[in-house]
């Protein structure tokens, strides 16, 4: 199929690189009120929070901390209240994804005009055009969420893990200093490169569109993440690696290699509910969930787990042991290709199946019964319905 109609925006000011917190003063206003959003000691621990007091000594601004790993709704609202009483007019996310999306969807529930900033979740539409503007420190390269418009929550109250994307919701800067990414813990950094690799699985792994550009951005991104991910593990503290990293989970998810290919998100949503439901990581329910995914939707996806065995992990025809070329040889090549990948999430110390966590098999049921009950249209054909993510699950059980 030929390359798919797109628009594509993104007005995010990347200021990348060592010392860069210190432009802090250039990119906020200099009359903002500001609120500092954040999540526990880490900022404290590695120097960052000092960075940004001292960098904004001139306009010293509030704080809300406490933000979860996976942000709480109930969380936010708590910072919404500070906002609206205290009449903060620019929000500064400081920390990985959670933080930023904290304070993308903060941003836009401080000035929404509904009974419900849920309702934002379940709509998009919803969210406001006048959302506060955002600024935003990255110290976790995992979820791209400083270049983009998606804001992801977790409601205690329903065991909900839901997202918005809106034009309206980008920030208006990011700093990348890879240096604040030095003592990160090792799962943390492994659960990065898990993360920004499944976000590019998502846009590649679907269908042949004609878009060898946007392809061969995905694989380099693919190449680098299983380069550099490892080093990171041995080599904390290497400053070339980590901006490697940095960079590669900004563009898994700032739109770009999603412009005009069809994407599949299927992974993401069976993994949100894992997440809500049994509390673990995100990247932790990406790695459960692919590896079935895929050898589930093999026939579908046959051609593109082909190029990626290919141009990802030197599977070629002829380097595995069947007699001859055709569909089996092939079907041997996929195979290899999703237990490489596995391999590769296990390598970084990121479990694979359900019972790596604790889970139970009832999980398989009940995941598949909400995300039917919800009416959600899983992948890029948009048809994978209950019977399907029970097979899927049950594969990783």
């Amino acid at each position: 199929m030929p390359m798919l109609n797109f628009t594509y925006h993104n007005p995010v000011k990347i200021v990348f690189g060592r010392g860069s917190i210190a432009q802090l003063p250039r990119l906020v206003p200099a009359d903002a009120k500001i609120l500092m959003i954040y999540g526990g000691g880490s900022i404290k621990r590695n120097g960052v929070y000092d960075q940004v007091i001292a960098s904004l000594k001139r306009n010293p601004p509030a704080e809300f901390n406490g933000i979860e790993p996976n942000p709480r709704y109930e969380t936010c609202l708590k910072a919404v209240e500070q906002v609206k009483a205290e009449g903060f007019d620019f929000l500064l996310g400081v920390g990985g994804g959670s933080s930023l999306d904290a304070a993308k969807f903060i941003a836009a529930a401080s000035v929404y005009k509904g009974k419900n900033p849920w309702d934002m979740m379940t709509n998009w539409a919803r969210v406001p055009a006048d959302s506060l503007p955002v600024g935003c420190v990255l110290t976790l390269p995992a979820t791209g969420s400083e270049m983009n418009g998606g804001a992801v929550v977790n409601r205690e109250e329903t065991k909900e893990k839901l997202f918005f994307n809106s034009p309206h919701s980008f920030p208006r800067f990011s700093i990348l200093d890879p240096e604040a990414t030095y003592t990160l813990p090792s799962r943390q950094t492994a659960n990065g490169v898990v993360d920004a690799f499944i976000h590019t699985t998502e846009q590649y792994l679907t269908f042949p569109a004609d878009a060898p550009l946007q392809d061969r951005q995905a694989e380099a991104i693919l190449l680098t993440l299983i380069e550099e991910g490892p080093k990171a593990l041995a080599e904390p503290r290497n400053y070339d690696v980590r901006a490697n990293l940095m960079w590669c989970a900004t563009q898994a998810l700032n739109g770009l290699i999603g412009c005009g290919v069809p994407q599949d998100w299927a992974t993401h949503a069976l993994g949100h509910e894992l997440t809500a439901l049994y509390g673990i990581d995100h990247a932790q329910s990406l790695a459960v969930v692919l590896p079935g995914m895929l050898r589930h939707q093999r026939e579908r996806k046959r051609a593109k787990l082909l190029q990626y065995a290919e141009r990802v992990w030197g599977i070629v025809a002829g380097t595995l042991r069947v007699p001859q070329p055709g569909p089996e040889e092939e079907d041997a090549r996929i195979a290899q290709a999703i237990e490489r990948t596995e391999e590769f999430f296990r390598s970084l110390g990121v479990g694979t199946r359900l019972s790596d966590y604790d889970i139970p098999a009832e999980a398989v049921e009940l995941v598949a019964s909400r995300l039917e009950k919800r009416g959600v249209k899983l992948g890029e054909h948009g048809d994978l319905e209950k019977k399907s993510i029970v097979e899927i699950l049950a594969l990783r059980v």
